[in-house]
C-alpha cells in the first residue's frame, strides 16, 4: 500500500476532498491524509456536502497540522494549494514523488450559495480527475 500526504495551508477545503476522493477511489492500493501549514481548525461544509452529494464516504474529518506526520513515510506528496507548494515541507524526509495541483479555494469564492456550491463542485471534478490520472501512472490496477 502506499501512503498520500495531502498538503494545502488550512487543510479545510481541498485537501479534506482529496484525501476522501484518494480514500475512496483507490483504498486498497493507496492510503491519505491530509494536513496543513497553517491549519484553519475546521472543515468547511461546503467539502462535506460536496463529498456527500458524490458518495463519498465522510467519516470525521479534521482540519489539522502536517507537524502531526512527522515521523511518517509517505510514496507521494501533493500540494493543491500555491502556499503550500511553496512552502518547505519539514516533515517527509526520504524519497517520494511530489506533485503540485494549483487548485483554487472554493471557500474564497464570491456570490451566494449558489456560486459557492459551484466552486465547490468545480473544485470537486478538478481534484477527482487529477487524482483518476495520478492513480493510474502509479498502480495499474488503480480506478478506471
Amino acid at each position: 500500500m502506499k501512503h498520500v500526504l495531502v498538503l494545502c495551508t488550512g487543510n479545510s477545503c481541498r485537501s479534506i476532498m482529496a484525501e476522501a476522493l484518494i480514500n475512496h477511489l483507490a483504498g486498497v492500493h493507496f492510503m491519505a491524509v491530509s494536513a496543513g501549514s497553517f491549519p484553519a481548525g475546521y472543515v468547511h461544509p461546503g467539502s462535506l456536502e460536496t463529498l456527500r452529494r458524490h458518495h463519498i464516504p465522510v467519516e470525521q474529518p479534521r482540519s489539522k497540522s502536517w507537524g502531526e506526520f512527522a515521523d511518517a513515510h509517505f510514496d507521494l506528496v501533493i500540494t493543491v494549494c500555491d502556499e503550500a507548494a511553496a512552502e518547505v515541507c519539514p516533515i517527509v524526509d526520504g524519497s517520494y514523488k511530489r506533485v503540485h495541483w494549483s487548485t483554487p479555494d472554493p471557500a474564497r469564492a464570491a456570490g451566494g450559495k449558489v456560486e459557492q456550491r459551484e466552486a465547490f463542485e468545480f473544485t470537486y471534478c478538478q481534484l477527482k480527475g487529477r487524482i483518476e490520472d495520478e492513480l493510474k501512472s502509479l498502480t495499474p490496477t488503480a480506478p478506471k
